[in-house]
């Protein structure tokens, strides 16, 4: 079976929401509370996969996912690396996104908790967005993307989601290397201002990848679709299923597969 451990600190608020998602995926998935991994980290080995859900870790105070992340980089590096290396996945949503970019574990061009080169902030509204959004899937290698149609719709709800680089190369790197793996685009899949890009980010990127795919961020909610009923036109578009639940489907099959 499956093992999820999807991670949990003070301001965290998607949890129950993202243990239900790989539930009904087929995996087995609980909440664990930060303190005990810092208090025993090798808790970490009996888990496939690693989830940071979405909420407001520590009230996002300093910047969004700043304490988490520090926490990670401080008290857990050498075993997330361990977890790594061993072929594991970590998936990171909106908030939790915004902790693997802050922690270095994205985009990791040469290795996991490189110095930060990527960062999302305030949007460009000024405000809390909270919205249905359609998104492109690039092509990439990321483990957790496979086979959706090209375009899917999630639901976002951020203030700080806006995406961008510390240099023109970090995001001519990002395209080269096929680690954009979302992007927000109009309903026909064209480039998208806002309200479909909700936060301004630079090139509509909405979520990426590590080089191997088995590091995955996005600010979108998967977890918030993952029953055809969650979709608010599901009875009119006769929906057979939702886009959300492949994200976490492909994660359990990999896992099944590989390790």
């Amino acid at each position: 079976m499956v093992r999820v451990c999807v991670l949990f600190a003070a301001g965290i608020n998607c949890n129950e929401e993202t243990v239900y998602a790989f539930e009904l995926a087929g995996a087995t998935a609980e909440t664990v509370h930060i303190n005990r991994l810092k208090n025993n980290p090798a808790l970490l080995e009996h888990y496939h996969i690693l989830v940071i859900p979405g909420g407001f870790s520590y009230g996002d105070y300093i910047a969004s996912g700043r304490v988490l992340a520090n926490e990670i980089k401080h008290n857990l590096i050498k075993e997330i690396e361990r977890f790594l290396n061993s072929g594991k996945l970590i998936m990171g949503i909106c908030n939790g996104f915004q902790v693997l970019v802050k922690s270095g574990l994205l985009p990791a061009f040469e290795k996991p908790f490189e110095t930060q080169t990527v960062t999302l902030d305030t949007n460009d509204s000024a405000r809390y967005e909270d919205r249905w959004v359609y998104l492109k899937v690039e092509k990439s290698n990321c483990v957790f993307t496979d086979n959706l149609p090209e375009i899917i719709y999630l639901p976002v709800a951020h203030s700080e989601g806006k995406f961008i680089t510390s240099s023109p190369s970090i995001l001519k790197r990002l395209n080269l290397n096929h680690q954009v793996v979302l992007r927000y685009v109009t309903a026909e899949g064209q480039i998208a201002e806002y309200p479909e890009n909700p936060n301004g980010s630079v090139e509509g990127i909405a979520g990426i990848c590590d080089p191997t795919g088995r590091i995955f961020g996005l600010m979108p909610h998967p977890e918030r679709f993952v029953r055809r009923e969650h979709h608010p036109r599901w009875q009119r578009e006769n929906l057979t299923k939702a886009d959300g639940i492949v994200i976490f489907e492909n994660a359990i099959k990999y896992a099944k597969k590989n390790l």
